[in-house]
Parts: C-alpha cells; structure tokens; sequence
C-alpha cells in the first residue's frame, strides 16, 4: 500500500469507454484498476498498483489474471461485495484519499451507460468536497467540477466548453473570453444556457461566486 502523501497523482482505470491510445504515468503516480478496468492495462501498457472491484464485468481471462496476482502479491486486490452503497468507483477514491492524494486521474468513467457516467460526476463533487480535485479524462475532452472558484484556459484552445448547474442554482457565474459571455448570471439547473460554448482565441475564464457547475469540454486540437 502507498504511504500516506501530499504529492503525486492517483491514476484510475474505469470499465467504460477508453478513448485514449495510451497513458503516460508520472515517477509518485499510483495507479487503480477498478473492476473490469484491468482489461484495459495491458493494452495501455501499464501495471496497476492495486485492483479494486466487485469483478462483476470481468472476463474469464481477467479473472484468471487476478487470480494470478492474488497468489503472487494479495495486497494488490482489493475485492468488494456487489451488494454495496458505494460504486467500485467511490469506494477506490476514498480510498485513495485516505492515503493522502489529492490530484486525481480518471479514464474510461464515461460513455457506456448514462447512469455511471453521471455516477462519475458525483464522484467528482464528491472529490471537490473532500478538498481534492478530479478529471474525468475523455480522448481530447474532459469533465471537471467547480465549486465556488475561477478556471482559466490558454488561448490557444479550440473546441466547445458546457457548463451546469449541479444544485438548483449556482449563482454568479461569469464567462469571460468566449463567444457567448456571461456575467453575475444565475444559473439553473433546468435551463441548459451553459451549452456548447466556444473558445475563440483568446484566454478564457469561468468562475461561479456560489454553487457548483459540471464543466465539460470538447477539444479540436
């Protein structure tokens, strides 16, 4: 198990849609294989740290594989009951941070089915709440959570930017830097104003004075 620690990124590995053709690990990244997740290692080339799940959407292969890892390094799987409040993915962020992360990586939470995508959602306000900040990682987009704070964006992006509203309303939400700005603007969550912005070459800021915002981007470059 990882010592406890303040530095370093805890890397996920999902069972849903993987969008990336390779995932580059950083010296003090700790890795999670969550469920049928481990499938995607080997083609990413990378040897998870631990393995967490119910093991309920593995295939035979898989299983023998962690069959095998369970024999030769136990302490590297970590199995759960199905019948659980918390998804295998909740339970590994707590998990990891317990062990002091705060930065946190998450490929293939997305696509498949809409219910685990806005699970991961969750997780992520989950992360924000608990002082940390995740990523849901998607090819050349992303899906993050703000909460009473400012982002900002190189200039050199382009693609499209949504935003919304996670709580009846977030108040003082500003769009600056973008095709359609926004400011001190009360946003709700049964008006999808927040759709499909623009970047437009210039340096972008989103910030919202008092609420939370799904924020999700689709890059083109």
């Amino acid at each position: 198990m990882p010592k406890k620690q303040e530095q370093g990124r805890c890397i996920l590995i999902g069972a849903g849609d993987l969008t990336v053709g390779e995932l580059k690990l950083r010296e003090g990244d700790f890795c999670i294989a969550l469920d049928g997740g481990l499938g995607y290692c080997d083609f990413l080339q990378v040897e998870p740290d631990l393995i967490i799940g119910d093991f309920d959407s593995v295939t035979k292969e898989e299983q023998k594989a962690l069959e095998e890892i369970e024999k030769v390094a136990p302490e590297r799987v970590i199995r759960l009951k199905p019948e659980k409040d918390d998804t295998d993915m909740l339970y590994a962020l707590k998990y990891a941070l317990e062990q002091g992360f705060r930065e946190f990586r998450i490929y293939a939470a997305t696509g498949g089915r809409l219910d685990h995508t806005l699970a991961n959602i969750q997780c992520l306000l989950y992360l924000k709440n608990h002082g940390a900040v995740g990523y849901l990682m998607d090819g050349n987009g992303m899906i993050m959570v703000l909460k009473n704070e400012s982002v900002s964006f190189q200039e050199n992006l382009e693609g499209y930017l949504s935003l919304f509203s996670l709580r009846e309303q977030a108040e003082g939400v500003t769009i600056k830097g973008m095709k359609y700005p926004l400011q001190d603007y009360v946003m709700t969550n049964d008006f999808p104003i927040g759709i499909s912005n623009e970047f437009i070459g210039e340096k972008a800021e989103i910030s919202v004075r008092n609420g939370e915002l799904a924020c999700i981007l689709n890059l083109l470059n």
